[in-house]
């Protein structure tokens, strides 16, 4: 299970929890320079990181929080939000986190509908942000 939590506040609080999470990806960009009379290499310097969106997945949810998050960037009314995503074990024990920073709803899925079949309903948010980094779970616990 994965829970989306709100950082902005003093103590997190939980918004959603989500069956599925991916986007967890950073990656730093390089610059090549390749030095007059150096034939044998290419100096690669790190220039910035990108951040992948993040892709939460989820049964549908009577909560419209998190579809009013969206709705307000298609009202032209950005609400950028910091949030935690943290993983937990089948005992709902956090055992992995990620902090996000400047997070915006870019994207919101409803569900397919189709009355032949029996699937789950399922919804999508795809988050996109300017930072992601590894969370230390003991801020959270002490």
């Amino acid at each position: 299970m994965v829970q989306l939590l709100d950082s902005g506040s003093i103590l997190p609080l939980s918004v959603a929890s989500f069956s599925e999470c991916s986007g967890i990806e950073s990656t730093m960009e390089i610059e090549e320079y390749r030095e007059g009379g150096v034939n044998d290499r290419v100096h690669i310097f790190p220039s910035r990181f990108t951040f992948s969106n993040i892709i939460l997945k989820r049964g549908v949810s009577l909560d419209p929080q998190l579809r009013m998050w969206h709705r307000a960037l298609l009202d032209g009314k950005p609400d950028r939000r910091d949030g935690l995503i943290i993983v937990q074990n089948e005992f709902k024990l956090p055992v992995a986190a990620w902090k996000f920073d400047r997070g915006l709803a870019v994207k919101y899925t409803g569900p397919d509908l189709n009355a032949t079949e029996s699937g789950s309903s399922i919804e999508t948010l795809e988050i996109a942000h300017e930072r992601l980094e590894n969370f230390d779970l003991g801020a959270l616990l002490f």
